[in-house]
């Protein structure tokens, strides 16, 4: 089983300088980052029905440094922890309820978007700060395109009102985050191979 998680996080960061990643330390690394994600809801912008959080910047960070398979368990997790009753969703909320609000589609969204922007980590792209950029600014897409879809479902508003309301008004937020975590993944790789350099 350790092998298998092994070969799946080779390429990335975290699989790269923890290895070798036995099933302890890959369990307690998923449970982390749903933790990271759970501490990030908690910073808050109040905007309107929808609040700008730290969440993006932690999923795409997750799925960048898990890799595919267990960025998006990581988030898997951190929606049962939320629905589950723990105050893990943005301002302390949690339940079923929650997840069925107008954020809903943000939240459901997480999974995937780790998924996909894992994926490209693990193909070499958060190497680079430019294509790190597109790893996650397709990750982000998917959460702003999922949070429009279920907002403008869940309100029934018009398009161009759910548009503004539920996407175009983050962009800003997300171009910030997606800049910082670009910026950090090739930063770590140049540390991690300057320190395998220096090693005897």
């Amino acid at each position: 089983m350790s092998s298998t998680y092994n070969d799946v996080h080779a390429d990335t960061l975290i699989g790269a300088a923890l290895a070798p990643l036995d099933w302890t330390r890959t369990v307690s690394l998923v449970v982390a980052f749903s933790l990271l994600t759970a501490l990030a809801a908690q910073v808050v912008i109040p905007i309107g029905p929808i609040p700008i959080t730290g969440q993006t910047f932690a999923v795409l960070l997750t799925g960048a440094l898990l890799g595919s398979r267990l960025g998006a368990i990581s988030m898997i997790i951190y929606l049962i922890e939320g629905t589950s009753g723990l105050p893990f969703f943005y301002g302390g909320h949690s339940g079923l309820t929650h997840l069925l609000g107008p954020t809903g589609g943000y939240l459901v969204a997480f999974p995937a978007a780790a998924f996909i922007t894992g994926a490209f980590a693990e193909n070499g792209w958060d190497k680079r700060f430019g294509t790190a950029v597109v790893a996650m600014a397709v990750g982000s897409i998917v959460i702003l395109l999922a949070g429009l879809a279920w907002f403008s479902v869940l309100m029934q508003t018009s398009p161009i009102v759910a548009f503004q309301v539920s996407f175009l008004k983050f962009i800003p937020g997300d171009i910030i985050k997606i800049l910082l975590a670009a910026a950090a993944l090739p930063a770590g790789w140049a540390l991690l191979k300057r320190k395998a350099s220096n090693t005897p």
